[in-house]
């Protein structure tokens, strides 16, 4: 395991322990009428630094961008997990606007993670792989929207309150922004891919030389 590797695997420990311990003292729980500041710094905070560790290091850089990106996509499968937010939603614990939009969204980029790793992870796919990962951005982008503006969408239904404490605020605390993260490292892998034949390998992308 490389020097980057490690170092990785040890910050998401220590926000993964750090989520969940935040979450068991009710940190992330908020006022109705105020913004959810704590919230929004928990989905943020990892992606920023990873933003500008990605930006700044030559050496993480070139680490990120020897993933697997198959690896890096199929990783995505486990958000068919969404179904959890239907079943919320059906014991009315989080609104339907929110539930159904956060839980279909999850479930279909669930779903269609393996087509997409196995498929599309490839050069001749790019824009449709690149495509893929936007979606997946996308529907994050618009869960959170949703959790944050709930009070306002409809200040007297049925509160997102459940998103803040455990073991539903794992998801937007930890997964999101990790899948936030994915996404990232997978569309900039995809933007680096010479216009090239490739065959796939268990490293991952290997070139081909064109006959």
């Amino acid at each position: 395991m490389s020097k980057y590797a490690k170092i990785s695997a040890g910050l998401l420990v220590a926000w993964l322990v750090f989520t969940l311990s935040a979450s068991a003292l009710h940190l992330f729980v908020n006022a109705p009428n105020k913004p959810p500041a704590a919230f929004g710094l928990a989905v943020l905070t990892p992606v920023i630094v990873f933003l500008v560790w990605f930006a700044s290091s030559t050496g993480f850089r070139q680490f990120v961008l020897s993933l697997n990106p198959r690896t890096v996509t199929l990783v995505h499968s486990v958000r068919v997990a969404g179904i959890l937010f239907l079943a919320l939603a059906t014991y009315k614990i989080l609104p339907a606007y929110f539930a159904l939009a956060a839980g279909w969204g999850d479930i279909i980029i669930g779903v269609t993670a393996p087509f997409a790793a196995l498929w599309l992870a490839n050069p001749a796919h790019r824009g449709g792989f690149i495509l893929w990962q936007l979606l997946g951005i996308a529907d994050l982008v618009n869960a959170l929207a949703l959790g944050t503006l709930s009070g306002i969408i409809d200040p007297h239904g049925i509160s997102t309150a459940a998103l803040t404490v455990l073991p539903v605020s794992y998801i937007p605390t930890f997964a999101v922004p990790v899948f936030l993260i994915l996404h990232i490292i997978a569309i900039a892998q995809a933007r680096r891919w010479p216009v090239a034949a490739f065959a796939a390998t268990g490293a991952g992308l290997q070139p081909v030389p064109q006959q």
